[in-house]
């Protein structure tokens, strides 16, 4: 018989949060050892809620065999403070009832998102079940909100962490997603005990993400479509947040305004996805009137093949700061689909730390826009050539060796399994 997993997932699909989509990823890879049940949001990652979802406060539904409880939230701004706070509450309160409503689980799964909160739910979730708790760390906080400056609250901060180590102490494993955030999570518990952490690498589906010939008919269409046909693509893919420093890099491809590749193509820029800086980009774009600047909204999860494969080049990139607080999983899509990489990321990150190790690509600290600028004239440079085609190569067969699907959710398998069994007494 099945053991029974209830995961706290926050966003899940549709919603294109990357977050969701490696959850479902998880949830239907566990399937043969467990029956799962998650509880999230209802779709609602570009802050609308549509009418269908504002009727009633729980909705039920299975997706490709797991089992998914979502919560009624009010729609909000992702430059509105309160109203994502607001939001996020309505998560936290609407997920707490909706796991008295729900009947026993073996295990618990949780994540760090939203921040804090999303850890307190396992542990509350872990204490009404008397199961063992699993709290995957995607994102550390409060260190994240520390490092880029998002509340200057010495109070708010200290109960943050309190309330964060409280979490970690009472999981039975503590998965981090980066080497550096496992070095984060030392120096977190310097000098207390340490819970049980493991490191496991976040993932790609190399079945539905992987390299496409540059005229197949998708992706034609997709570069048609957005205005890229015939040019050379330099592509940001994901969430356009606060914590990539996009606004400065704005800066750096106005010095690209008249590119071209040494075969005459013409360089332009595509951001492809939504997220709380978007419309400063844009009004940057309109200002200085960079014509070589294209905004496409978020593709469907069945059409990410194509978006990723339309980009000749792509940037993966964290602020200043976010070493061991965050690993942008984009990387992942990058390689999927065989392309180099642009990293604008500090050393001794995870993805900067492989970056390096496979030579896919060209990286640099993040605030140094003048090296910014060189390398991406660089890669720009090498347009058509094999030493483009080899760093791609390069990306793709680490990827494929190491951080597939297959292989990440066989060790969630393990390290789930590994924890003690539901408590009875």
């Amino acid at each position: 018989m099945k053991k029974k997993l209830l995961i706290y997932a926050h966003y899940y699909i549709p919603d294109t949060a990357s977050t969701g989509q490696i959850l479902k990823e998880l949830a239907e890879g566990l399937l043969d050892a467990f029956d799962i049940t998650v509880i999230c949001v209802v779709p609602s990652y570009t802050g609308t809620v549509e009418e269908k979802y504002r009727a009633q406060r729980f909705h039920r539904e299975e997706i490709n065999g797991v089992h998914v409880l979502r919560v009624r939230v009010p729609s909000f701004s992702k430059t509105d403070k309160l109203s994502r706070v607001k939001n996020i509450l309505a998560y936290f309160l609407g997920a707490r009832k909706a796991t008295r409503m729900l009947g026993d689980f073996d295990y618990v799964f949780t994540i760090s998102q939203p921040p804090v909160l999303g850890g307190m739910l396992g542990v509350y979730g872990s204490k009404k079940k008397r199961a063992p708790l699993i709290y995957q760390i995607q994102d550390m906080n409060p260190e994240q909100i520390i490092a880029t400056n998002y509340s200057g609250s010495r109070a708010v901060i200290g109960l943050m962490m309190k309330l964060e180590k409280r979490t970690c102490r009472k999981s039975d494993l503590v998965v981090t997603v980066g080497r550096d955030l496992v070095e984060t999570l030392h120096r977190r518990f310097s000098g207390e005990k340490l819970p049980r952490i493991e490191m496991i690498n976040n993932w790609i589906d190399e079945k539905a993400v992987y390299p496409l010939p540059e005229d197949h008919p998708r992706v034609l269409a997709f570069r048609a479509k957005y205005g890229l046909s015939g040019k050379f693509v330099v592509m940001y893919s994901g969430n356009i947040g606060l914590y990539y420093d996009l606004e400065n890099l704005m800066k750096v491809i106005a010095r690209f305004r008249d590119a071209r590749t040494p075969d005459g193509r013409e360089v332009v820029f595509a951001f492809v996805g939504d997220g709380a800086v978007l419309e400063k980009l844009k009004a940057y774009q309109r200002a200085e009137k960079l014509d070589n600047v294209v905004f496409i909204p978020y593709q469907p999860k069945e059409d990410l093949i194509y978006s990723l494969n339309a980009g000749d080049i792509h940037w993966c990139v964290n602020a200043k700061g976010i070493k061991g607080v965050s690993c942008p999983s984009k990387a992942y899509g990058i390689w999927g689909a065989g392309k180099p990489v642009l990293g604008v990321l500090e050393e001794g990150t995870e993805i900067r730390i492989i970056l390096e190790e496979t030579q896919s690509g060209l990286c640099c600290e993040p605030g140094d826009y003048d090296r910014v600028e060189e390398n991406l004239r660089r890669m720009i440079s090498l347009a058509g050539t094999e030493e483009l085609r080899a760093m791609a190569d390069r990306g793709h067969d680490y990827l494929m060796k190491n951080l597939t699907k297959d292989v990440s959710v066989r060790k969630y398998r393990e390290a789930i399994l590994s924890c003690r069994g539901r408590k009875t007494d």
